[in-house]
């Protein structure tokens, strides 16, 4: 039998609780058109309980921002087990998944959030890029990346980052493709620059020895090679007559 008495939340569980009221609200809209009465709402508690736990809004939204940083960030981390290019497809699979779910607040997360709270979104942003950037580091094997390396993970990164908040505006781009894709732009990216230089070749090479050739890279490798066919054949390609 039920008493019909809500059971009384600890303070730590009540902020838990309105943090992930707040994420889910602001999965679905930009968190500037939140307001706290509709988080108090769907807290099912009152407005002013609300300032209880959290001073203001922006208490809230950067508390929030956090866990979905820690989050975000968490979906880098991958046994280092097997070939590297399944091993960044799943990866991928999991950027996406949350990008997926958290739309708009994923938006506000990469693009600072509301102005009021610009340089503590923009640290926590920078504390995801820079677990990526270590993640990917350590799946490449390297603990002391050579300048070029570390130039290639940064861009990668990034391009990652605004291929998601571009892909969010319409969808237009089947998800499977992009994650796929971005794959690929990482071994293309490190394949260009191992054609400046030596060290960049070795870690190239030393990963590709270790590939499948069904895997994403001998995809990669499949799709390139059709691509130079493609373009022996191709009119105004071919090297002019002696």
């Amino acid at each position: 039998m039920t008493t019909g008495v809500r059971r009384r939340m600890g303070v730590e569980e009540r902020r838990q609780q309105l943090i992930s009221v707040a994420l889910e609200l602001f999965s679905r809209r930009s968190p500037e058109d939140v307001s706290i009465d509709e988080i108090a709402a769907a807290a099912g508690i009152s407005r002013p309980l609300v300032y209880h736990y959290f001073p203001g809004k922006q208490n809230l939204y950067e508390a929030a921002l956090r866990r979905a940083a820690d989050e975000l960030a968490a979906r880098f981390t991958e046994p280092r087990e097997g070939p590297l290019g399944a091993r960044l497809l799943r990866v991928m699979g999991r950027f996406f998944d949350f990008v997926d779910d958290h739309g708009p607040g994923f938006s506000a997360l990469m693009r600072g959030g509301p102005a009021a709270g610009w340089s503590t979104a923009n640290a926590m942003i920078d504390e995801v890029r820079q677990a990526a950037y270590e993640q990917i580091l350590a799946h490449l094997g390297v603990t002391d990346p050579p300048a070029r390396l570390a130039m290639v993970v940064r861009s990668w990164v990034s391009l990652a980052e605004s291929t998601a908040l571009i892909w969010l505006d319409g969808r237009r781009i089947p998800r499977a493709e992009l994650e796929l894709q971005l794959v690929h732009d990482l071994a293309a990216l490190a394949a260009v620059s191992a054609a400046y230089d030596e060290e960049m070749a070795r870690i190239v090479l030393r990963v590709l020895a270790l590939e499948p050739a069904d895997g994403p890279f001998g995809d990669l490798l499949a799709r390139l090679g059709s691509l130079a066919q493609a373009s022996k054949s191709a009119p105004g390609q071919r090297p002019p007559s002696p």
